[in-house]
């Protein structure tokens, strides 16, 4: 019976680490495991059923207090990948304030930096303006995500029936003789 309480414990301790980082084997070795075997212990726990099932159940909780879905996530992306620079400049080519960009230019801003601009020396110091700089999320990146989320992109070939193998054999070896 002893050894099933602590194996009940270090199942829940596995569980309570996996979830802050999801490595498995990070996590063995905070529940207990042996750091030369953890690799092979946290392997072994995220096959179990029942450990795999309370992991799901706990991220799902996360994930509705988060508000973090499927769709939600493409909608970032898309913002990502679709803002339109110019909505950052006001006609004169001066920089809008932050408060004044639209909701999806504001979110496509990945960093921002600001400093005073001094003119003179001492107590003749006085202040001669602003240097604002921001730095606008990848492009590339985002739509990247969002076409291999769309399948446009794969690094696998899918073939179904023997046409298909015979035609994907095919092709591969146009591109090998083609390099």
């Amino acid at each position: 019976m002893k050894d099933k309480g602590k194996f009940h414990q270090r199942r829940t301790r596995f569980i309570k680490e996996y979830l802050k980082d999801q490595n498995a084997t990070r996590a063995a070795e905070a529940a207990g495991y042996s750091p030369k075997t953890a690799g092979q212990q946290g392997h072994r726990l995220l096959k179990n059923v029942q450990i795999r099932e309370e992991i799901e159940n706990a991220n799902s909780k996360v994930n509705a207090k988060l508000e973090i879905s499927v769709e939600r996530v493409k909608l970032e992306l898309a913002r990502l990948a679709y803002y339109d620079p110019r909505a950052y400049w006001n006609a004169d080519g001066s920089a809008k304030p932050i408060t004044d960009l639209d909701e999806d230019s504001a979110r496509a801003i990945g960093g921002f930096e600001m400093a005073e601009l001094f003119e003179g020396k001492g107590d003749e110091r006085n202040l001669a303006g602003y240097v604002k700089k921001f730095k606008l999320a990848d492009k590339c990146k985002a739509l990247e995500l969002l076409g291999r989320n769309l399948k446009m992109f794969t690094d696998k070939v899918e073939v179904s029936g023997d046409e298909g193998i015979i035609q994907a054999l095919a092709e591969g070896r146009k591109r090998a003789a083609a390099r």
